[in-house]
């Protein structure tokens, strides 16, 4: 973006936090001027998202100023953070989703005439503020639950701007959008940016953030450690100041040799995707899948593990041919990791120990019986060799950063000592140091440098540099149909593409 930055709109002095014995931040100078996208980078658990939430009047600093336009600024609530003109867009969006976009756009603020809501005018606030974004499936009396996800993000960018946000706080704003509406909402910033508006982008996608920001700031361990204008800092100078140390090779690969056939399916078709799916995998072997978000690629992992009824075809894993549950695929030494970790990959009530031994409880205590030590004692070696930064292992999970109840699921499917790994974006949402202790781990099971039989990995990912990196083959997935495996060599991001979106030469 072309350099116009302006004033600078919100200044943070000294902000710090801390949380029992943990310091969230530790005197955090920021500041973002008028006419400026300012990406904010960091590992998880780094401070990023408590700044923000001090920013947004949902937490409370210990100490430190905030100053927007030259004003003191100290929300007490969100509400009085957004009334002042900051808003924050999460990465969990906070809509009504049985309401209308108009009654969403206004919530809170909502046009009345004596005691009654005031439905003509409502309309045309709703019209107005979603005129800009120019989207066709935006319309005031459509219900939000009914929109895409790209949609109602929108609208809860159109529900900021027309509360008159002067800054506006991104979290992983393309983390569920595709490669077009991820266009269309850096065009958006463009828009929003030359309006005079102060952006704040926090993303783990360093690529995105390179191409979308003016000036990149990293915080590690509730600390600024770096930063500087995004044209002059490289992708590697960026990690090094993430992680503390220079990651020189992010997708390790250990020589494979590929062996017998453990999963195998044939003409598999789900109750809607996917449609047709053939293929072939190996011990030894990581098998990639690629395809745009709708593909039906979540749904063949599904169909697989026994967690959706299969429509039409054979899975075959080793000896066992048919469909069945998931509790016959976990004895047949197949594990799952959900895309979806809060609902469905981690129970975030229950302890770390509890999650990672949940699904094989033998030997833990006498008959049903779990003993909480032995519990303790077994998940210790998986949370050393993963590096799960917990206090212990009876500490809840929900407490724990994105990427360590990342680490969580996949030590669950370590703990069981499957065969084979379904990995359903195995690093969404996580930092490039937790991705680069997945990817080590990958490495390892594939190739059985951890001293076991190499294991087979069929991994779902929407991140491209990621399956050309970890894969030994990558097949895509196109509008619920599955295209043959090919080796990863024979592919680039380019052609991946083309033949995700269905435009490749026939």
């Amino acid at each position: 973006m072309a350099n116009q930055i302006m004033s600078p709109r919100l200044v943070m002095r000294g902000i710090a936090k801390r949380f029992g014995a943990t310091v969230a931040l530790a005197g955090v100078d920021l500041e973002v001027a008028s006419g400026e996208v300012l990406a904010l980078v960091g590992e998880n658990g780094a401070g990023k998202s408590t700044l923000m939430k001090v920013l947004a009047g949902v937490v409370q600093p210990d100490a430190g100023t905030m100053a927007l336009d030259g004003r003191p600024f100290a929300p007490a609530t969100p509400l009085e953070a957004r009334r002042a003109g900051v808003a924050m867009i999460y990465q969990e969006l906070s809509l009504a989703p049985h309401l209308t976009v108009e009654e969403n756009l206004a919530l809170g603020t909502e046009p009345h005439r004596w005691g009654w809501l005031d439905r003509r005018r409502l309309r045309a606030l709703a019209e107005a503020a979603l005129r800009p974004f120019e989207h066709p499936e935006l319309r005031p009396d459509r219900r939000v639950r009914d929109l895409p996800p790209a949609a109602q993000q929108l609208v809860e960018i159109a529900r900021a701007l027309a509360s008159g946000c002067r800054v506006l706080v991104l979290d992983e704003p393309t983390s569920s959008l595709t490669a077009r509406d991820t266009d269309r909402l850096f065009a958006l910033l463009g828009q929003l940016r030359a309006r005079g508006l102060a952006l704040v982008y926090i993303s783990h996608f360093l690529e995105e953030v390179q191409r979308v920001a003016d000036r990149i700031v990293v915080l590690r361990d509730g600390r600024i450690v770096g930063g500087g204008p995004a044209a002059e800092l490289t992708p590697a100078q960026i990690v090094r100041l993430m992680v503390g140390r220079a990651v020189t090779d992010l997708y390790p690969r250990t020589p494979r040799i590929p062996g017998e056939v453990v999963l195998e399916i044939r003409d598999l078709a789900g109750p809607r995707r996917p449609e047709h799916a053939t293929l072939s995998l190996r011990r030894g072997e990581v098998l990639g899948v690629a395809g745009l978000v709708g593909a039906g690629r979540t749904e063949l992992l599904r169909c697989i593990f026994g967690l959706d009824p299969v429509r039409r075809g054979t899975v075959k894993v080793g000896a066992f041919v048919g469909p069945a549950s998931p509790a016959v695929r976990w004895r047949q030494g197949v594990g799952f990791l959900s895309e979806d970790r809060k609902t469905e990959g981690l129970a975030l009530v229950l302890s770390v120990a509890d999650n990672l031994t949940l699904s094989r409880l033998e030997g833990l205590g006498p008959g049903p019986l779990v003993f909480p030590g032995r519990q303790a004692t077994a998940a210790q070696p998986w949370i050393d060799r993963l590096g799960i930064r917990c206090r212990s292992p009876r500490q809840r999970v929900e407490h724990l950063s994105g990427g360590n109840q990342q680490k969580v699921a996949l030590a669950r499917l370590l703990h069981h000592d499957v065969d084979v790994l379904l990995l359903d974006e195995p690093t969404r949402g996580i930092d490039v140091g937790a991705k680069a202790v997945i990817y080590r781990l990958i490495d390892e099971l594939a190739s059985g440098a951890d001293g076991r039989s190499p294991r087979a990995i069929l991994m779902v990912s929407s991140y491209l540099p990621e399956l050309l990196g970890v894969c030994d083959q990558v097949a895509v997935m196109c509008r619920g149909r599955l295209g043959p495996p090919r080796p990863v060599s024979e592919w680039d991001e380019h052609t991946l593409m083309l033949e995700a979106t269905g435009q490749a030469a026939t």
